[in-house]
């Protein structure tokens, strides 16, 4: 089933315009954005990922090209009409204080109460569906300057479904989070996506998380412009790969679609074991400069006992030691 293009970017150019010139950051940018999907803009630092948002946002005019935003130019909305079609969480830190959840999530349906910002029965009912939505329920009634950093992320996302807009852009939504909490953004905004057929984009560095949980990829590079697919397609024709070309100690395995460091081996072992603990002693033994492959044919070997839960080291077929964890094999005669 075909998707409803809810963005289309055509010949876009982004940059600044200053008194010294035009300072072009990417250009030629060409793309759809579908609803019901969660696309991940990647890029390195400097790659221009938050101009390219800032940009799509309405804050900065692009250099050249077209925006369409559900079929109309971004340039033909009124503010107010944007208010009610992309809702925007940056990575400023909100530093609100006297103020609870509740409230701040209130804020997001401001573009519908008028001057005076007062709520009506119908506009409290959506902050309370918005919270249920982010299941934050716990939190509604907390002054928003106690929140943790991933709490508040989660506030902010609620204020944007507040908003009820088809769009949401974030910028780093999961910086400054712990590795738990990058994954339960990721999920919730994946979720969300589905669940509200919302058009999510988002720019991260979290670059193995957005390769499993992405439904679209954007690939930001200064000089090779754009690259757009789903994370499994870029995997496959190489853009994923080539992404780091010129980066040393960084590899990409096909085989996982994940990137992983590129060790330098000084020996080569063979291993014998299909297991999950053949493949933390693989894991093990590539930090430490060892390949340990069944492809090969080694004087050194390791085989997995798997009834008694130890690793066997051979020599030339022979058992020679015994040992009950992986720190214990690694070291002496290898």
């Amino acid at each position: 089933m075909m998707k409803e293009e809810t963005i289309r970017i055509q010949n876009l150019s982004t940059g600044y315009f200053g008194k010294k010139g035009t300072k072009v950051i990417a250009q030629n940018i060409c793309a759809t954005i579908p609803s019901g999907e969660l696309t991940c803009l990647l890029g390195a630092n400097g790659a221009g990922k938050s101009t390219l948002l800032r940009t799509l946002s309405a804050f900065l005019r692009p250099l050249s090209g077209e925006i369409w935003i559900r079929g109309k130019r971004l340039t033909d909305y009124t503010d107010k009409e944007l208010a009610t079609v992309i809702g925007v969480v940056l990575t400023e830190k909100c530093q609100l204080r006297n103020m609870t959840v509740t409230e701040l999530i209130g804020m997001g349906r401001s573009p519908y109460t008028g001057f005076w910002g007062t709520l009506s029965p119908k506009d409290k009912q959506i902050v309370s569906e918005a919270i249920a939505l982010v299941r934050i329920e716990e939190l509604k009634e907390r002054m928003v300057h106690t929140l943790s950093d991933g709490e508040r992320q989660k506030v902010m996302i609620a204020k944007a479904l507040a908003q009820e807009t088809p769009i949401i852009f974030l910028d780093e939504p999961t910086a400054f989070l712990d590795y738990p909490s990058k994954v339960e953004i990721l999920h919730l905004l994946h979720r969300l996506s589905r669940e509200m057929n919302k058009t999510i984009f988002l720019s991260t560095h979290d670059l193995e998380l957005a390769l499993q949980i992405a439904d679209q990829i954007w690939l930001m590079d200064r000089e090779k412009g754009v690259l757009v697919g789903t994370p499994e397609d870029l995997a496959i024709d190489g853009s994923l790969e080539n992404f780091f070309y010129q980066r040393k100690g960084i590899a990409f395995e096909k085989e996982t679609g994940l990137y992983r460091i590129d060790n330098e081996y000084w020996t080569t072992i063979h291993l014998d074991g299909t297991s999950e603990r053949s493949t933390m002693v693989q894991k093990a033994f590539r930090r430490n400069g060892i390949r340990a492959t069944s492809e090969t044919d080694s004087e050194v070997s390791v085989l997995i006992d798997e009834v008694h839960e130890q690793y066997i080291l051979k020599l030339k077929g022979k058992e020679y030691s015994r040992y009950s964890t992986i720190k214990e094999l690694l070291p002496g005669e290898l």
